[in-house]
């Protein structure tokens, strides 16, 4: 294969989380992002190393035998967001399922159980936050807001009928966007470092039904009076929504990076927060606040994991990358003590306003890197929970983790070639896989939660010298059965 050359082959298998293998024939083999097994695609080679060739999707010549719906969402194509609208949801958790067990066998040694995929309660409007980015849908093109184009950096494309969230998103998506454009407010530049409205994050709880909606733009004094905000909050506030409006809040963030943080948050109407429930606990939520974006998929990958657990009567659990404390305040009832690690202090804030709200005051959290605080915890644990970002745990943390010796851990992750690789210095420092499920946390998304728990294999500390005579194993079979009385006596 050459370099900028088109060439057309067959999907024969899939890599997590979208890269799918193409044989060409004659011509070889490449790897093409986007790609379904079953396809008939036309891809361009874009990057040829070490004789392995990667290929830019072009077209798709014939469907997989997995697409068999029609997409739900009009924006889907054009969209980076999801990848699996052409499939039902039989054939979205069969292929993750598939995925996350090829990954798991190549990565475990020794039998374990797998026991499948367990899919969302929901497949459409599930998510509980979105972050939408203002810009362009082509160069110099009107004022968009939404979700970065299907492999564009620049191009945004306007989903105000986005399907995985619920109507009040695209209701205030649209609110706002019309609001900025007849104001005339230009979007944030991301090279040229101009311009005012950068995202709109909104938030909207499954549970309680409650909304919270911050604006995002840079310290523009003079756009910012332009802009008028209060009026702003006065059309959002109008609007025929299902849940309640909690709050509205200005963030002004002037970093150069694309990415939504905080130089300054401003209240414009209501508060700054929203209460969710889980399991039957309460969590209040900021705007920054981690937690699992799915809120019903949380309670069935939070129940495996507990099941996982097992037995915490009078035990000390150590939940490390704890976030805002979810899993320790789920186990909390039935422990002893639980300390949580979290390296984000906001989260670790929230969790310990969380754990005060549930009046669990046997929850430790502290705020730093597990690396570094694992180190100062003197209380030896009975078991560990892990719940790492994306690209799993620093080795030298893990190794720090192993240490502890401790006989039953629960990782959890949302990146199952991350967990892959942590296994195998798990494993070979003494733990076995015992069980591992997948969770569907993210419906037609190519992306998929594991829970992972593995048990320590202990040496055996006793040992029995046994004597064996040759003539003893020249025995009968009816000469070597004894009887109970001479089992006793023996």
């Amino acid at each position: 294969m050459k370099k900028g050359v088109e060439y057309t082959g067959v999907v024969t298998k899939i890599a997590f989380p979208n890269k799918g293998e193409v044989d060409c024939g004659e011509d070889g083999i490449a790897s093409v992002k986007g790609t379904l097994p079953g396809q008939k695609v036309k891809f361009v080679v874009s990057k040829k190393r070490s004789g392995k060739a990667q290929g830019r999707l072009k077209e798709i010549i014939e469907k997989s035998p997995m697409e068999d719906v029609e997409p739900n969402c009009p924006h889907f194509g054009d969209c980076g967001g999801c990848s699996y609208q052409t499939m039902s949801y039989e054939n979205q958790l069969k292929l993750k399922e598939d995925m996350v067990k090829g990954i798991l066998d190549n990565a475990i040694k020794g039998d374990y159980q797998f026991e499948g995929i367990l899919g969302s309660p929901v497949q459409w409007g599930y998510r509980n936050k979105m972050e939408f980015s203002f810009g362009d849908e082509f160069k110099d093109g009107p004022l968009a807001l939404g979700m970065h184009k299907k492999n564009s950096f620049h191009d945004i494309v306007t989903v105000d009928n986005c399907k995985i969230v619920d109507r009040d998103y695209n209701i205030i998506l649209r609110c706002v966007l019309d609001y900025c454009a007849k104001k005339e407010l230009p979007f944030y530049h991301k090279l040229r470092h101009e311009g005012y409205v950068r995202h709109l994050l909104v938030r909207r709880t499954t549970k309680t039904k409650e909304l919270l909606v911050a604006l995002v733009t840079t310290s523009d004094a003079e756009m910012e009076k332009k802009a008028d905000l209060m009026s702003l909050v006065e059309e959002i506030k109008a609007l025929d929504l299902s849940a309640k409006l909690c709050g509205v809040i200005h963030i002004i963030n002037d970093g150069l990076a694309d990415v939504v943080q905080s130089d300054e948050t401003r209240v414009l109407y209501g508060q700054e927060y929203v209460y969710e429930e889980l399991l039957g606990l309460k969590f209040k939520i900021s705007v920054f606040s981690f937690f699992q974006t799915n809120s019903l998929g949380a309670e069935v990958l939070y129940s495996k994991a507990r099941e996982y657990i097992g037995e915490t009567k009078d035990k000390l659990i150590f939940d490390l990358y704890s976030g805002t404390g979810t899993i320790a305040q789920i186990l909390a009832p039935v422990a002893k003590k639980v300390v949580g690690v979290e390296i984000i202090e906001e989260a670790v804030e929230a969790a310990k306003v969380n754990a005060s709200l549930n009046n669990l005051d046997n929850c430790t959290f502290i705020a730093g890197d597990v690396l570094k605080v694992i180190d100062e915890l003197h209380d030896k644990p009975d078991l560990i929970v892990l719940d790492p970002p994306r690209d799993g745990i620093n080795p030298k943390a893990l190794q720090k983790i192993i240490n502890f010796g401790v006989d039953r851990m629960v990782y959890i992750s949302c990146k199952p070639t991350s967990l892959a690789r942590d296994l195998e210095m798990l494993q070979e420092q003494g733990y076995k896989v015992v069980k591992a499920a997948a969770i569907d946390q993210f419906p037609n998304t190519n992306h998929v939660e594991t829970v992972c728990l593995l048990s320590k294999l202990h040496e055996a500390k006793h040992h029995v010298n046994v004597r064996l005579d040759m003539d003893e194993m020249d025995l009968t079979a009816a000469e070597s059965k004894a009887t109970y009385e001479e089992i006793k006596k023996w």
